[in-house]
């Protein structure tokens, strides 16, 4: 018996021996994702790898052949997928048509939900209002399509108002690398390691390009070619033009980057034109009758208690 857990218990020992001398050796061996990870981590992720397992990627995967059908049904109402494709891009969104579409009849499905819920309770207490309760179900899931749109449009807006922000001081920057000496790849280098935000993240893109072997003025092309914005599209081509025919990029950037700030002041003295305007909406509707209530209640008043 003595023999047989000894046995064991060697066997035991020499399995954790085993297993603690591999543990060591693959501990030692350097992963293949260390050692690739400095060449591409510039590169964009490519669409063909799997995206990491989430709750919506389960629930898309769980209800997929019925959101793509109603994915398809509203591009077939709606249309516009070319214009949907650009602001899509103009967002920085990794998101494609269809799948925008289906967040789509996600948001419509939880605005019907939501709508459904109370209707549901007073059709049940009324039947005869059951026709118009599911009209107002139907038109609430017809808003939350919309307003899954209308989303996309403010996220534009608001990421291109943040690169109209960040664009005079990245400009600056690249102005006095290439002012210091150094070439237009190893300016945006810098500037991209030093800074963070939207226009950053264009840059790294342009950045990764350059690096996988596009010429710098065709990154800088696609780059105008991609922007909704009419300031970031002369800056890529004025840098492709300058670096095609040798002109002084510094002197470039510091033009630019002084038309952005004039337009953001002119852009601000706009603004605060129409807020001045809004303004006089409290007073004149809020203020004023309050005064005149004031001035004019005394004498009214006054004149009840002497007529007779």
């Amino acid at each position: 018996m003595s023999l047989v857990v000894g046995g064991l218990l060697g066997g035991v020992l020499a399995c954790g021996l085993w297993l603690t001398v591999m543990a060591v050796l693959e501990a030692r061996r350097t992963p293949i994702a260390v050692r690739v990870l400095p060449y591409v981590r510039d590169l964009p992720r490519p669409h063909t790898l799997p995206a990491p397992v989430s709750s919506t990627n389960a629930f898309t995967g769980v209800f997929g052949p019925v959101l793509a059908g109603g994915a398809r049904a509203v591009e077939r109402v709606l249309g516009g997928a070319a214009s949907v494709r650009r602001r899509l891009q103009r967002a920085g969104l990794e998101t494609d048509v269809q799948q925008f579409r289906v967040e789509q009849v996600i948001w419509g499905l939880v605005a019907f939900a939501i709508v459904a819920v109370p209707s549901a309770f007073l059709a049940a207490a009324s039947p005869e209002r059951a026709v118009p309760l599911l009209v107002f179900c139907l038109i609430a899931f017809v808003l939350g399509v919309l307003l899954r749109e209308n989303r996309l449009t403010a996220q534009v807006n608001r990421r291109e108002r943040a690169i109209l922000e960040e664009f005079p001081t990245v400009a600056e920057l690249l102005a006095l690398a290439v002012a210091a000496g150094e070439s237009p790849v190893a300016a945006l280098d810098r500037v991209v390691r030093r800074t963070h935000g939207e226009l950053s993240g264009e840059l790294a893109r342009v950045l990764a390009q350059v690096r996988t072997g596009t010429p710098i003025a065709q990154a800088f092309d696609q780059l105008a070619a991609r922007s909704g914005l009419a300031v970031v599209s002369r800056f890529a081509e004025g840098i492709a033009i300058a670096v095609e025919r040798g002109t002084p990029l510094a002197d470039v950037l510091h033009a630019q980057a002084g038309d952005v700030r004039e337009a953001g002041r002119r852009a601000l003295i706009e603004t605060g034109a129409r807020r001045e305007v809004l303004m006089m909406v409290p007073v004149v509707f809020l203020v004023l009758p309050v005064v005149v209530v004031f001035a004019f209640w005394p004498g009214l008043v006054g004149l009840s208690l002497v007529v007779p």
